[in-house]
């Protein structure tokens, strides 16, 4: 048994006058937790010694959204000079999700299927454009240094090499620490292993079940296993229960769907489903100078993956249907300011439960 003191920060958007004329927009809502214990130990099981974190900070409890990028397409890619939408978010039926429709200048987005399914085929450069969007108040435009190339990175329409994160940032992407402690970090004295940190984003040293989505399992997710056993798990593709590739259909369960299956802190979908986008800066990738670290496991993947010593890379404008992100945020509420068209408000609940 394990007792979880978990924070739930729950953020809320809400909108503010603009000085210009617009269209009405409905804010997205990112659901995020806090990390505290600041000042935590390194993971000594990583592969160079990751998880340590001076600062307490949000993370988003769940991976980004087909629904909540869809609505940042709909707002700044009208025209698309970056490249934020990629056609195999339609072409791909292992994970299409977005469609669109009309010309340059007058582009729009719809959610295929579920939306609450995570967002795949995005680079680092997506992601990062994604966060500076909510940096600087969700507001509705071509894509500038007043919604997308400014804020939390400063991009002025780079697509291709390292960019770091701004001492300003209110929202990011998570760095490697941030990521590997939201994940596997539990203090032994609050019922963690006795390093603090599990060895699966699940509170777990056990190997997970690949299951297509559970209420029940706390140590469960969506990624391949096949134990040869015909009972309705682990047989395969977690959504397929079957060891055919390709998959036949969509392969992503919705966020949250292991509504058991959380880490300490509170996040979902740290194991498998997708890997995600950090701020891990990688030399010599695949020939290029520099890389950027993603993390996770994904539907496609072995266990191995979705486990603290695993860590991959890839050139940071590289998109697949195994990638996407979540964000972290600064989590003090007075440092929140009205931006742009925007404003956020923190909210900060406070929960205990036992399992």
């Amino acid at each position: 048994m394990k007792r979880l003191h978990l924070n739930r920060l729950l953020l809320f958007t809400f909108a503010v006058v603009g000085m210009m004329k617009q269209t009405a927009f409905a804010l997205i809502t990112i659901d995020t937790v806090p990390v505290g214990n600041a000042g935590n130990v390194t993971d000594d099981g990583t592969y160079y010694g990751q998880g340590a974190v001076g600062y307490d900070y949000g993370i988003g409890k769940y991976e980004v959204t087909l629904n909540q990028y869809t609505a940042f397409l709909n707002a700044v890619a009208k025209t698309d000079p970056y490249g934020l939408y990629n056609l195999a978010m339609v072409t791909d039926v292992k994970v299409r999700g977005i469609s669109r429709g009309g010309v340059a200048g007058s582009y729009t987005y719809s959610v295929i299927g579920n939306g609450n399914r995570p967002v795949t085929y995005v680079s680092w450069f997506d992601a990062a454009r994604f966060v500076n969007w909510l940096h600087n108040g969700q507001p509705i435009g071509a894509q500038s240094a007043g919604t997308t190339e400014s804020g939390a990175y400063t991009l002025n329409g780079a697509v291709s090499g390292i960019v770091t994160r701004n001492a300003n940032w209110i929202y990011g992407l998570p760095t490697e620490d941030e990521w590997v402690k939201a994940a596997y970090y539990q203090p032994a004295a609050q019922g963690g292993d006795v390093d603090n940190y599990w060895l699966y984003p699940t509170a777990s040293n056990v190997m997970p079940n690949s299951r297509n989505g559970s209420g029940s399992d706390a140590n469960s997710g969506n990624f391949f296993r096949n134990d040869g056993i015909a009972n309705g798990f682990n047989g395969g593709f977690a959504v397929s229960q079957s060891t055919t590739y390709p998959p036949v259909g969509n392969v992503l369960t919705a966020v949250g769907a292991f509504s058991s299956a959380d880490s300490f802190y509170g996040t979902f979908d740290q194991g498998g489903n997708v890997m995600e986008w950090n701020d891990l800066v990688n030399e010599g990738v695949n020939g290029a100078a520099s890389g950027r670290g993603i993390r996770g496991g994904a539907w496609e993947y072995e266990a191995q993956a979705m486990s603290t010593p695993f860590g991959g890379q890839n050139v940071p404008e590289s998109e697949f249907n195994v990638v996407g992100f979540r964000i972290v945020v600064v989590p003090e509420p007075s440092a929140v300011a009205f931006t742009g068209l925007g404003a956020t408000l923190l909210v900060w609940a406070r929960r205990k439960s036992a399992a």
